[in-house]
């Protein structure tokens, strides 16, 4: 400000410290300097020579408003929280701790606070023994990322047997609400991509590894954090000298390029293989390990890239082993003669129906497989889970064979029926522990019905030659060692035989052939 440009009446700063101040009189004192009259902010009046030299200091102060005390109180209450709580980790360095519903062990938290926190970005493969608690210390890290506002976006891919555990884990341990995904909610999104208007998601491996439409989508999003539960899943191998990539690897390599932090967990992240380990460490760090290893050649250090501890490793706050030392030995037992019994009829059943499965077409074979193979797994359970199995199966059956009879009785009337619903394509899956790691109990067991529906049922030549009187002797038998086996009076008679399946499986096909 020039000094010919002060007036009377003028406020201005840059003359007193104590703050602007108000001009009295202006008097020259030559071409470069005059005298200034003013009030000081206290009220009293003073004088000062001001100079060329003082212009750059020199404004005339805007009006403003006093402080009036007058705005909302619990909203300012509120915002002075909120900022308390965005610090609050440069007091307290475990906040997540102190605010979950928690009590994390010694190596939940080192490997929260002392193995990822402090690596900007992560990229990281936490891969302590099943048992170490791995949810509690990804819920821990995501809680205090959250807190720190260093990840807003958030996106948790696991099996979809666990999906459901991790939301309950996530919510009543860490009061964080994840939504599953699911194809409604895509097709409702606004936009036509739900990953890039949810924050925080939960999605099943497979139903992204499988979908080329899903992976496009999650394309076009961006996470600041992508966690992978089961990550040993995602695999690679060489074969012919030629890298060869799984759907779920593939999804792996995606999801790691579009997360600003990239956790993988796994209990098991070594198969044994060591070029097969650097192909799972290269979704982590693709340059670092490129190319296939070769025997001779020194491991590459990735300490900085995994932690690994074992049970035997693991300890409590004062000192002593979280698990008791693990025994291996073979414990040998003895069947009783109800359950050989009961083995051996399932075993010949299973025996019987595979080489009449060989006659089929390669779909169909696949699924009677499946299910003569599910058979010999819930025996290999306990009796109680094949009685359980075939419960559902027995009571499914004779809904079919309702059904049946009711249709014939409709074909004999001679009335003219519209056909209803059509032939779909049955999903047989390739790998038994894969489908059971994707789907819970209830729907495997579901699964598990619709295939033996298709397979068993659905084909003209499995059992031709059985007769009612062969199967029913049959049931009656294996119901008897059944109940043995069981313990007694508690079976019903109705359902806990193998063959009875059969019985049922005939008189659905009679019904239908009296049309």
């Amino acid at each position: 400000m020039k000094i010919e440009d002060i007036a009377r009446g003028q406020r201005l700063v840059g003359v007193d410290p104590a703050g602007p101040v108000e001009v009295v009189a202006v008097a020259p004192g030559g071409q470069d300097a005059i005298t200034l009259v003013f009030r000081s902010p206290a009220g009293v009046i003073a004088e000062r020579m001001l100079f060329r030299g003082d212009e750059p200091s020199l404004a005339e102060a805007t009006a403003t408003r006093p402080w009036s005390f007058a705005a909302d109180g619990e909203a300012f209450q509120l915002a002075a929280e909120a900022l308390r709580i965005r610090f609050a980790h440069l007091f307290d360095p475990m906040m997540a701790v102190h605010t979950s519903d928690v009590e994390p062990l010694p190596h939940q938290i080192s490997a929260v606070y002392e193995a990822m926190l402090p690596r900007q970005p992560l990229r990281f493969v936490l891969a302590d023994d099943p048992g170490a608690g791995k949810t509690i210390m990804a819920g821990l890290l995501i809680r205090e990322l959250i807190m720190r506002s260093d990840a807003q976006r958030i996106l948790v891919v696991s099996p979809g047997s666990l999906s459901g555990q991790w939301q309950d884990e996530l919510r009543d341990k860490f009061g964080l609400e994840f939504t599953l995904f699911s194809r409604e909610q895509q097709e409702l999104s606004a936009n036509g991509n739900a990953f890039t208007q949810t924050d925080r998601m939960i999605a099943r491996l497979d139903q992204l590894a499988r979908n080329d439409d899903l992976k496009e989508k999650l394309r076009a999003s961006h996470w600041d954090l992508v966690i992978i539960d089961e990550a040993h899943k995602c695999a690679a191998s060489f074969s012919g000298g030629e890298v060869k990539k799984t759907q779920r690897y593939e999804l792996a390599e995606l999801l790691g390029s579009i997360s600003r932090h990239f956790l993988l967990m796994t209990a098991t992240p070594h198969n044994g293989k060591e070029e097969d380990f650097q192909l799972f460490m290269a979704l982590l760090d693709g340059d670092r390990f490129y190319g296939k290893f070769r025997e001779g050649a020194t491991r590459v250090d990735v300490s900085d890239l995994m932690r690994r501890l074992v049970k035997e490793e693991l300890l409590k706050f004062d000192g002593t082993k979280l698990f008791p030392p693990r025994l291996a030995y073979t414990a040998n037992y003895d069947l009783s003669p109800a359950e050989e019994a009961l083995y051996a009829h399932v075993s010949d059943y299973v025996r019987n129906e595979w080489n009449r499965a060989e006659q089929l077409d390669g779909k169909q074979r696949n699924s009677v497989g499946f299910a003569l193979t599910m058979l010999q797994r819930r025996l290999a359970s306990s009796p109680a889970a094949i009685y359980q199995s075939l419960l559902r199966r027995r009571r499914r059956l004779e809904e079919r064979l309702e059904e049946a009879k009711l249709i014939a009785r409709g074909n004999r009337a001679g009335e003219d029926r519209p056909t209803y619903g059509k032939v779909v394509a049955i999903d047989v899956p390739d790998d038994l522990d894969e489908a059971e790691d994707e789907l819970s109990p209830e729907d495997f067991e579901i699964r598990w019905d619709v295939i033996a529906d298709w397979g068993l049922a659905g084909s003209g030549t499995m059992m031709p030659t059985w007769r009612r009187r062969n199967a029913d002797g049959d049931a009656d038998v294996i119901h008897q060692q059944s109940r043995k086996s069981r313990g007694g009076a508690g079976w019903p008679n109705a359902t806990t035989k193998v063959l009875a399946s059969i019985s049922s499986q005939t008189s659905v096909r009679n019904a239908a052939s009296s049309t």
